[in-house]
């Protein structure tokens, strides 16, 4: 501290001298003015704090730290603070060693926050990524601090550095001096050597809920005495996505924006987003069907200077929220929630069914990223809503099934049964609305025969008058409808067939690939099994057998050689005939005409079908020169 003038010595400027009265304080931004200076100020990280509270306490404080997240968590806040705690001390109060309580300013809180204390330095990886920054690192370690407890090293985005650079730091990192402590901050921590991390205690900041951050940029306005709506606030902590420094960027930019006032209109116009009252708007006539009012709320709000592909992020985000009232009833007390987005998402989340609200996120899903790369944004968000709209008001399979069967069964019998004896299909209704039937469309319906009516019309007999016998008891089927024979296995390639037609594809690759026959008998299967063939095939053959026949088959594995499998066999015939094809005289020449050429399969060519003879209405042949001629 500078007698004459009260001037701390490590205050910016030279020392001794202070700055001129009449100099204007320069305007900080939000975001500086308001970063946190002690482990009380840091908001959303309780985890961490208490850690590193306990860990100050016990005097277990390791060599290295790791800190990652994303960006304007306080991550590089976060290390500075970390380094203060390590070298916090007060004048004329005994050592204490490190802490995290720092209820004032200590002897280096001043110059370590600002980041010009000398035992305490600072480095971006992503501008230092060579091993002969790390070099100068390890070449400065050995020496003890100038005027700190410790020599604390702080590496920004160390996820930047080179591996030759890694490889350096790892035998430092181990084993450092005593005076030096290591801080590392990180937004891609999957880039970063396991071997680096298994030396560091790492800490993850979260992102900060919208709660917390809600209130913190309430405070924060209170703080400037700047009115804010919270319809404003919860779109800032919205498009923040729990970054504080983004939050406390666009509370800046929205104050001067608005002239000193946060209102929910100058934070649309500046982010660019669309009301809110008319994302739902949207979002229920789109989910009514109503395309003509939704293309009108879709140009209304573009003519406002809301981005169709904002509008579309928006419109998934408040289908996000329904989902989540739905299942989660509890979202509606989010204090970033307005009251018209909690009772008409309930009523929504009441309406919708999940089925509908999964259609609907992901159709938006894929429409938003064919916005942003569309030459006509407003043409592709529009067909984005066409898609939902008519997507929201299909029927799910179940209803669907209903529909056909109600209308089946409703539908009057107006025609008799074709000639071929199968009852005429029932019209299909159509599910997009309007009653009309798929018959109606039909290009060309098929004839029929004579209607019931006309057959009515022709005389019939007499019906003759015959007693009524006894009445005799029913006969009881004292046997039940035979079933379906089981199917006959002859050959080994047969139960591979079985499995296939069930279905059964491990099975059949199994017995393609790992069986090596060596007995085949009706009831009865013994083979060798391939190598790396699983050890319960001969059980598993065996009780698929059962299930599929009926009968009990004896399976055994046998340590004959046994004959080469299905698989085997298939590749070698294929091989021969590749062979073959090679020594065609044609092929050949082929090859030889076109060097680089090879033959990639060789495929047998089925023989020409033979034709049945025509057969007229008496049962004689057609002659030859009478059948028509269907080429054209």
């Amino acid at each position: 501290m500078d007698a004459s003038t009260g001037t701390p010595d490590d205050e910016p400027g030279l020392p001794g001298f202070a700055s001129p009265a009449s100099a204007a304080t320069p305007y900080r931004v939000l975001a500086r003015k308001y970063r946190p200076t002690n482990f009380g100020d840091l908001i959303g990280q309780d985890a961490m704090v208490r850690t590193l509270a306990n860990g100050f306490a016990a005097n277990r404080i390791p060599q290295a730290w790791m800190l990652t997240g994303v960006r304007g968590v306080g991550k590089t806040t976060t290390a500075r603070i970390l380094a203060r705690g390590l070298n916090y001390a007060r004048a004329g109060v005994p050592d204490t060693g490190p802490t995290v309580s720092m209820p004032e300013l200590g002897l280096h809180c001043a110059a370590i926050m600002e980041s010009r204390h000398m035992d305490v330095l600072e480095m971006d990886a992503a501008s230092h990524t060579g091993i002969d920054d790390v070099r100068a690192i390890i070449d400065g370690i050995r020496y003890g601090p100038v005027s700190a407890r410790y020599k604390v090293y702080i590496v920004d985005e160390v996820h930047m550095l080179s591996e030759k650079a890694f490889n350096a730091f790892l035998k430092t990192l181990e084993e450092p001096p005593p005076h030096a402590k290591f801080v590392f901050a990180t937004t891609e921590i999957r880039k970063v050597p396991v071997t680096i991390l298994s030396r560091c205690q790492r800490f993850d900041l979260r992102r900060v809920e919208a709660p917390i951050l809600h209130a913190h940029l309430a405070k924060v306005c209170a703080a400037e005495k700047v009115e804010a709506e919270d319809e404003a606030l919860g779109a800032i902590v919205r498009a923040a996505e729990g970054s504080v420094r983004d939050a406390l960027s666009l509370l800046d930019q929205a104050i001067a924006h608005g002239a000193g006032a946060v209102t929910a209109q100058s934070v649309r116009d500046m982010l660019g987003l669309a009301d809110r009252a008319r994302i739902l708007d949207l979002f229920e006539a789109v989910m009514r069907g109503a395309v003509p009012a939704a293309f009108a709320e879709l140009r209304a709000q573009y003519d406002s200077g809301a981005d169709p592909s904002v509008v579309l992020s928006d419109l998934a985000a408040f289908t996000h929220l329904v989902t989540r009232l739905k299942v989660v009833p509890e979202t509606a007390s989010d204090p970033t929630l307005s009251e018209t987005e909690r009772v008409r998402g309930g009523q929504f989340a009441e309406k919708l069914s999940i089925r509908a609200l999964s259609r609907a996120w992901q159709i938006l899903l894929k429409a938003i990223p064919e916005v942003q790369a569309a030459p006509r944004p407003l043409a592709a968000a529009e067909m984005a809503i066409v898609r939902l709209a008519y997507a929201a008001d299909l029927p799910t399979p179940d209803e669907a099934l209903r529909l056909l069967k109600a209308e089946a069964a409703a539908a009057p019998i107006e025609e008799a049964p074709s000639s071929s004896g199968r009852p005429p299909l029932p019209p299909i209704p159509d599910l997009r609305g309007g009653g009309q039937t798929a018959a109606a469309v039909a290009p060309r319906p098929m004839p029929v025969a004579a209607p019931m009516a006309s057959a009515a019309a022709a005389p019939m007999p007499a019906p003759v008058a015959m007693s009524a016998p006894a009445p005799t008891p029913m006969a009881v089927p004292s046997e039940r409808p035979a079933a379906p024979p089981a199917p006959r296995l002859t050959r080994f390639e047969d139960v591979v067939a079985l499995a296939d037609a069930n279905r059964d594809i491990l099975l059949k690759t199994a017995l393609e690939r790992d069986v090596h026959l060596v007995r085949f008998e009706e009831g009865r299967i013994e083979f060798r099994l391939a190598q790396g063939g699983r050890s319960s095939l001969a059980t598993d053959i065996a009780s698929a057998l059962l299930r599929w026949t009926g009968q009990r088959w004896v399976v055994s594995v046998s340590k004959e050689e046994g004959a080469p499998t299905l698989d085997a066999t298939v590749k070698a015939a294929t091989e021969t005939r590749r062979e073959n094809a090679a020594a065609d005289p044609f092929v050949r020449e082929v090859l030889t005409r076109f060097p680089g050429a090879e033959i990639v399969d060789v495929r047998e060519t089925a023989p020409p079908p033979t034709a049945e003879p025509a057969i007229m209405e008496d049962g004689d042949p057609v002659p030859a020169d009478e059948v028509p001629d269907d080429d054209f």
